[in-house]
């Protein structure tokens, strides 16, 4: 039986649960904020629930945004006809803090991966297809992980959005194999996009 409260030990088991934060870092978290003053607590709480209220996904890319369409959609200075493909929402930022992209985004909200059951009636790719019919793109970036699925997601896009005038590209594999791109700094996911080799 613990000996901790009941209470502490549900908030240890709910900050476990999320990405990234194992059993020490959720424990530490939790007796920070048990003995923290009640204020600063409170301040805490209401900022996730505002956050969760107002985040939403932009009518477009897919991007998280609390105003639909997002700021770099709705941003005329982008480069309209360069769009970037990712996986998650998360990429974008990742890719942003690099400096170098100056076009729009699509986030296809995950990768082709039959043994999940994944298929691309279940990823925003439909959704692109639409944007190639609307918008001016020339060229699409495929910013995807270089793990299987990633690169299986890849070369699936390439064939099914091939089409005159559209130029198809991935970014440089200076990224780590097997990982995302969240795990990548700055700098690597630069040269990455500026070393992106058109796919055949």
């Amino acid at each position: 039986m613990s000996s901790l409260p009941e209470s502490l030990t549900q908030l240890i088991a709910a900050l476990n649960g999320l990405p990234g934060i194992g059993p020490r870092s959720a424990e530490r978290i939790a007796l920070h904020l048990v003995q923290s003053d009640t204020g600063g607590v409170r301040q805490l709480a209401e900022a996730i629930l505002r956050a969760r209220e107002r985040i939403q996904f932009c009518s477009l890319c897919g991007a998280l945004t609390e105003t639909s369409p997002c700021g770099i959609c709705g941003d005329s200075r982008r480069d309209a006809s360069l769009v970037c493909v990712v996986e998650q929402p998360v990429d974008i930022l990742s890719i942003e803090k690099s400096g170098v992209f100056h076009g729009k985004y699509h986030v296809l909200g995950g990768k082709i991966s039959p043994l999940d059951g994944v298929e691309p009636e279940d990823l925003r790719i439909a959704d692109l297809e639409t944007r190639l019919t609307r918008e001016p793109i020339r060229e699409l970036v495929i910013a995807l992980g270089t793990d299987v699925e990633g690169d299986a997601t890849g070369f699936y896009l390439a064939k099914r959005l091939a089409r005159q005038g559209l130029k198809i590209t991935r970014i440089a594999h200076g990224l780590p194999a097997g990982s995302g791109l969240e795990f990548a700094d700055e700098l690597t996911l630069s040269r990455a996009l500026e070393g992106r080799r058109e796919m055949t």
